[in-house]
């Protein structure tokens, strides 16, 4: 338990002091953006270069967060709980940055009628640098307090490092020749046009000439240096994307304005299409706030009641797509209602197969356990609470699911509740299939395109 205990009126005593360190974070920054509306970038990490400011390396501490800090002393050391200000005043001299440590000290300077004490204030770096002085004049409080403030609720600041990560990766490669079929409308179009200006796909945009054009033009775009193919008929444009990918000219087949089950009958089939020996699965990248780690999800978009078998192939594909993100031993959760083998929830079956599998070899490449709940998969005290102790319970970085239908709800409730970003990619094929969705944003089809760069520059071989 945090307790913080305050200085009554009476105990306070002229010459009195007190200190609190703070870290400062990158964090701290977007969080005070949001608070007071300013917005000013260079108080942001990972921003373009300004004119005239490219030795800023990292972000500038807002002078006035600086100055909030005075509070913290004040009202949790000295005079401490129940503390109200009445005035402060405050000059500064030099700037913090990210990652610098902050001292804080107030020294009680004068006590004044109606319970006013005043403090000076000042803040440096730990290594001496004078950064603000000034005067805080504040309310005493006039009665012993004891605060617990464990109930207090923190802060979840929604960024997505591991996409930026992915993508600074993918970025210097050479840009992947993609076969796009049917980008022929806005959204479709946008994802493959957005990939391309960051050098991650080279698109060949394959459809309606007419219609790819009006939809370049709409949104003010070039698409001069792009080959266009005229196939207005989307099965007919499938097919020939797939013919691209046999012939080489294409590294990736990316899905734009068609039905999936029609790409998807083009690059399935037996004579032409893409198959391997491996079964399709589809497999989405996850960035969630507040994990240190990427998350992967399999199958929640083509195998829908997938039979131990083909399970067995979407966690391999799983695991092989972990390795070209740059997971070298992936911790794979085969996820079920509980964490028990009970005959009666075949989930639980197929889980424990799975584990005992990869045991004996035929899943390589990760450590696979199961089954597991999804609080125990991915929360280290609920899996402690249960007392299972397993080298994946609580860390997982692959989540199994039972079925198409539980993959798909849990990717779209960490989308949409959690605020996690989502890419994705279809493994199993000769080539990454891309598959982004109308409801993705600009991160995400960026991401998705990443996740397949980096699949097809570094997949083993199936």
């Amino acid at each position: 338990m945090t307790s913080l205990k305050n200085t009554p009126w009476d105990q306070l005593e002229i010459g009195m002091e007190a200190e609190v360190r703070r870290v400062c974070r990158a964090d701290d920054f977007f969080v005070f953006a949001n608070i007071t509306g300013n917005m000013n970038p260079k108080h942001f990490p990972r921003m373009k270069e300004l004119e005239g400011d490219a030795a800023l390396h990292e972000p500038v501490a807002p002078a006035m967060w600086v100055s909030t800090l005075i509070s913290s002393a004040l009202g949790n050391r000295l005079p401490g709980p129940g503390t109200l200000y009445k005035s402060q005043k405050v000059e500064f001299f030099e700037r913090a940055h990210a990652g610098d440590e902050v001292i804080v000290r107030v020294k009680l300077i004068a006590k004044l009628d109606n319970h006013v004490a005043r403090f000076e204030a000042r803040v440096d770096t730990a290594e001496g640098k004078k950064l603000l002085r000034g005067e805080a004049e504040v309310y005493a409080p006039t009665a012993p307090m004891d605060y617990n403030v464990d109930d207090i609720p923190g802060l979840l600041v929604e960024k997505h490092v591991h996409f930026d990560k992915l993508l600074a990766e993918a970025e210097p490669l050479p840009p992947m020749k993609t076969a796009v079929v049917a980008p022929d409308e806005g959204d479709s179009l946008l994802g493959a046009l957005l990939a391309a200006d960051h050098t991650i796909i080279e698109p060949i945009l394959i459809g309606d000439e007419a219609k790819i054009r009006a939809a370049a033009e709409d949104m003010g775009r070039d698409i001069s240096m792009f080959e266009v193919v005229h196939e207005p008929n989307h099965k007919m444009a499938a097919a020939l994307g797939v013919r691209l990918v046999n012939e080489g000219r294409a590294q990736a087949l990316m899905k734009g304005n068609l039905h999936t089950d029609v790409l998807l009958s083009e690059v399935v089939k037996r004579d032409g299409g893409l198959r391997t020996g491996r079964r399709l699965s589809h497999v989405f990248v996850m960035d969630v706030p507040g994990l240190t780690h990427l998350l992967l999800i399999s199958d929640a978009a083509i195998n829908i009641a997938p039979d131990l078998e083909t399970k067995v192939d979407i966690t391999q594909n799983a695991i092989d797509l972990a390795h070209a993100l740059g997971m070298d031993v992936p911790k794979v959760g085969i996820l079920s209602a509980v964490e028990t083998v009970t005959p009666k929830i075949s989930s639980t079956l197929d889980a424990a197969a799975l584990s005992k599998m990869a045991e004996r070899g035929q899943i390589t490449g990760a450590v696979v356990d199961g089954p597991l709940a999804m609080d125990n998969a991915i929360n280290i005290e609920a899996a402690r609470t249960k007392g299972i102790r397993s080298l994946v319970a609580g860390q997982a970085e692959i989540l199994i699911a039972p079925n198409m239908e539980s993959a798909n709800m849990l990717a779209k409730l960490l989308t949409f509740v959690a605020h996690a970003e989502a890419g994705g990619v279809v493994v199993g094929a000769k080539c990454p299939l891309i598959l982004t969705s109308r409801a993705d944003d600009d991160k995400a089809r960026l991401a998705s395109c990443a996740v397949a760069a980096l699949f097809a520059h570094r997949k083993p071989a199936i």
